[in-house]
């Protein structure tokens, strides 16, 4: 995550998200993955697979092994860190996240000016 100073945006479509599902948002104009994970965490990354920048959230998530395979061309990412499992030589930008106890989700999103997400062609 970049240094710079963050804003904290609401994310209504995470709000009542259940354990073991996802959802794309917009948030400040990025495209978000919100996932909620089994043990009730929350964990947020880019939209968009680095690959050819496919909507992640029309992937299929493995939420025991927390493996989720882009539909586009079967890039898998881990979802606990957003490593690339394959390929490994890549990852998922990954966002600041908090949920509260009355079941708010708000994002962080650096204001460095920046794209947040990496891409493939970067490499």
């Amino acid at each position: 995550m970049s240094d710079a100073p963050v804003r904290w945006f609401d994310v209504p479509e995470a709000e009542g998200l259940w354990e073991g599902d996802l959802v794309e948002a917009e948030v400040a104009g990025e495209r978000v993955l919100v996932v909620h994970h089994l043990d009730g965490s929350f964990a947020a990354y880019q939209g968009v697979c680095p690959h050819q920048e496919f909507p992640l959230a029309y992937g299929k998530w493995d939420e025991e092994e927390n493996i989720l395979t882009c539909a586009g061309h079967g890039w898998e990412f881990d979802l606990d860190s957003g490593a690339g499992v394959n390929p490994s030589g890549c990852r998922l930008y990954r966002y600041a996240i908090r949920a509260t106890d009355t079941g708010a989700v708000r994002i962080g999103v650096p204001q460095d000016g920046e794209a947040h997400h990496h891409s493939s062609r970067e490499v």
